[in-house]
């Protein structure tokens, strides 16, 4: 009963602070607290509670080394050009009055390839938004476009570290996975190609082209050599390179370009990555191109932190156990799947994160499944449609935050707009559905 309430509780808070704007950070502390007093009163002493906190904080370190190199390449790719190049080329190639299609297509692409939405959201992602903020279009509804092709990539490539995980968590060969999983993508995707489609006509980049581009060739030199340090990601990310490792060449050749191509100072460039980019001249560009650095990174990352001990304390109060006994009664294989939907969203919310989302989630519906007789494949594909492309649709959840963070807009706002996410569960929970009706009705003729 005290974890019941407490989840209400907790559940109330962050949605309270979601609906008014509020750092999530503070209710995500007081949960926090609510959680190991609950501890507390179960006869675990400060001193575990506390080891159980920090142990479960541990695991945002790596997200928080990546959070700090995604600053520094968002600062160092604006001080070489990389990402004004990215724009200046962008502005000439793209029709402007598809511009948010081209940005779910390229995302979705450049997802596949690199296997990771932060990498496609802080590279690519990124420029596309410079562009977006340009041509005064809703920032919302081009995040939710870039968030959307960026999780189609970090759900069913090859290099996904999350398909990876799911792969080795369920004993499934990752290539029949994604077999499986592009088989329930197709219809989401041509729905989100209509969709975009139909936005880009009602949203056209509204911009004047010479102006732009003429500002952007004003203040930085543009050839094929500021695009190097977004090329060596992609073809690093081909090559499997761990992406840290590729963040930091990335930013080193960024380095190298920006003191012999642009004239960047050390000093500067250094003030760049840990407070982020601005251009000090009075320009259209100095409200749009700037931002990144160590400092921009930091909220994010004690928000990870403490999504992450909350997870830890949530493990040692035995909450699974008692989530497990509400999840006796499925009959079908629809309201598993929906069952399953409802256990994502829950470990995404009080996790964090999405690979906590993935394992909690997996531990809690491993049994039924098994004794439903689903196969394994079928479960890896539930696990790949459902706590993979839900953790984003949590605010506070890092899978959303970082790429919101990443590209200045409200980690809320852009969700609606964010229609692949969603899309593919939702045409999941009715496939099944049907398939659901018509079995009753052979059994009942």
């Amino acid at each position: 009963m005290d974890i019941l309430i407490g989840l209400v509780i907790s559940s109330i808070m962050l949605i309270y602070s979601v609906v008014k704007d509020v750092f999530i950070g503070i209710p995500l502390t007081l949960c926090l607290f609510i959680f190991c007093t609950i501890a507390y009163k179960r006869g675990y002493s400060f001193k575990e509670i506390f080891k159980i906190a920090y142990k479960g904080g541990e695991k945002s370190f790596i997200v928080g080394k990546i959070l700090l190199l995604i600053g520094m390449v968002t600062a160092s790719w604006m001080a070489s050009g990389t990402v004004e190049g990215m724009v200046y080329y962008g502005i000439n190639l793209m029709n402007p009055r598809f511009f948010i299609l081209y940005t779910y297509i390229i995302c979705t692409m450049v997802s596949y390839i690199m296997g990771t939405a932060f990498g496609t959201v802080g590279t690519i992602g990124l420029s596309l938004m410079c562009i977006a903020k340009m041509g005064n279009l809703n920032p919302n509804i081009v995040a939710g476009a870039i968030v959307a092709g960026a999780y189609f990539g970090d759900r069913c490539s090859p290099m996904s570290s999350s398909a990876n995980l799911i792969a080795n968590l369920t004993d499934t060969d990752i290539y029949t996975n994604i077999k499986n999983m592009l088989k329930t993508t197709v219809i989401p995707v041509l729905l989100c190609i209509l969709i975009y489609f139909l936005f880009s006509l009602k949203y056209p980049l509204n911009l004047v082209e010479k102006g732009i581009n003429e500002e952007i060739l004003k203040y930085f030199k543009i050839s094929i050599i500021v695009l190097l340090p977004a090329i060596l990601i992609l073809v690093l990310s081909v090559f499997k390179i761990d992406v840290k490792k590729s963040m930091s060449l990335s930013i080193i050749l960024a380095f190298i370009i920006s003191y012999f191509y642009q004239d960047v100072g050390i000093k500067d460039f250094l003030y760049y990555s840990l407070f982020g980019y601005k251009i000090s001249s009075d320009t259209i560009l100095s409200s749009i191109i700037k931002g990144g650095g160590v400092v921009s990174m930091l909220s994010a990352m004690y928000i990870t932190f403490v999504s992450c001990a909350l997870a830890g304390v949530l493990e040692g109060t035995d909450l699974l156990s008692n989530v497990n006994k509400l999840l006796k009664n499925i009959d079908s294989r629809y309201k598993l799947f929906i069952y399953t939907c409802i256990c994502s969203i829950i470990t995404a919310a009080f996790g964090g994160n999405q690979s906590i989302a993935i394992v909690l989630t997996i531990q809690l519906m491993n049994e039924i499944y098994k004794e439903m007789n689903l196969d394994k494949y079928q479960f890896a594909l539930d696990i790949e449609n459902t706590a993979v492309l839900l953790s984003p649709l949590i605010p506070w959840n890092i899978s959303g935050l970082i790429p919101a963070t990443t590209l200045g807009v409200s980690s809320v706002k852009y969700i609606p707009y964010a229609f692949y996410i969603y899309l593919l569960p939702i045409i999941n929970i009715i496939h099944l559905k049907l398939i659901n009706m018509k079995v009753k009705n052979r059994l009942e003729f």
